[in-house]
């Protein structure tokens, strides 16, 4: 995209206070400039720079979602509110409601006030228990078995029957885990890999409440930030999938990461509960993606191992906390 065609772009990030829009929203406001990214949560974030614009927002008041769109004009909606695996489990209802209700707000405001583009993440935790959980293939058995799955999964088929029915533009892709030493975790089955980081400085020891042979895909946020926007950024005649994208980056257990912080931290210790419900989710997830169809239509491709990963985590905990 160039400089001329960027500058014409406005965005409503709508749920963008989490571990990816507070971060997803920076990178934006580079790209575009900080008066046409417009964020918005349920509630302000815990500081607004100069210049940034926030306006607060519930996902499921859908004339204050129009009114918002009436005052902005975007061009591109970001749809990150959510809620989340673990937390989902504990409230299914509201996890549905707002998942999915969230969701049918903005793509019939979307259809209705012509605003074409559009994302909207999905997640591994489409696949279920009677999923490949080898290089997971992007068409498979998707039997998902929590409650955010299921939203997810159902988000997948709305937004490619809004596409071929309505021509949105949406674009989609299923993240794995997300590493970021940015944010806390958010009540992800997949944050042991953040929350890990974050006590092995504060406390030199963490519990985890995965096992240590569970292996899960993961991705460092500086690749899921960058793919997204290069996703966003690709030509709409590349894309061919119009439910969501599998995307990768690395896959490794407890056990791995704590071996390579031991590395840098060499009194780091680590132990394991027994008998947490996130087991139950994380053993019914891949252990490893295919993202071949994402690297084939927009050349995706991660960049950090586990090796740099670690490396800048931790450097960057350090300074930070």
């Amino acid at each position: 995209m160039n400089i001329i065609a960027a500058m014409k772009e406005c965005i409503l990030m709508i749920g963008a206070n989490g571990q990816i829009g507070s971060e997803l929203a920076a990178a934006l406001r580079v790209k575009f400039g900080k008066a046409n990214v417009i964020t918005s949560d349920i509630r302000p974030p815990k500081e607004i720079a100069e210049g940034e614009i926030f306006e607060t927002l519930n996902v499921l008041d859908k004339e204050g979602i129009r009114a918002l769109l009436e005052k902005y004009k975007p061009t591109q909606i970001y749809l990150l509110a959510a809620m989340l695996s673990a937390t989902g489990e504990q409230y299914p209802q509201k996890a549905w409601d707002l998942n999915m209700n969230g969701l049918l707000n903005v793509l019939d405001l979307a259809v209705e006030l012509g605003i074409k583009k559009i994302f909207w993440p999905s997640s591994i935790a489409v696949f279920g228990p009677h999923s490949p959980k080898i290089d997971t293939p992007q068409y498979c058995v998707m039997d998902p078995n929590s409650i955010y799955g299921i939203s997810k999964l159902a988000g997948e088929r709305l937004v490619e029957y809004y596409h071929n029915r309505y021509g949105l533009d949406i674009r989609s892709v299923r993240y794995p885990g997300i590493i970021s030493w940015r944010t806390e975790p958010g009540g992800g089955t997949t944050d042991y890999a953040v929350h890990i980081f974050f006590e092995a400085i504060r406390q030199g020891k963490y519990t985890s409440f995965l096992s240590e042979n569970t292996e899960l895909p993961m991705l460092y946020m500086d690749d899921a930030v960058r793919g997204t926007i290069e996703l966003m950024d690709a030509p709409e005649s590349s894309l061919n999938i119009r439910s969501s994208y599998n995307l990768a980056g690395i896959s490794f257990t407890p056990k791995q990461i704590a071996e390579e912080i031991k590395k840098i931290l060499p009194n780091f210790e680590i132990s394991y509960s027994e008998n947490d419900p996130r087991q139950a989710i994380a053993d019914s997830w891949p252990k490893s993606i295919n993202d071949d169809e994402a690297r084939k239509d927009w050349g995706w491709k991660p960049t950090f191992d586990l090796k740099a990963m670690t490396e800048d985590m931790l450097s960057n905990l350090k300074s930070k906390l």
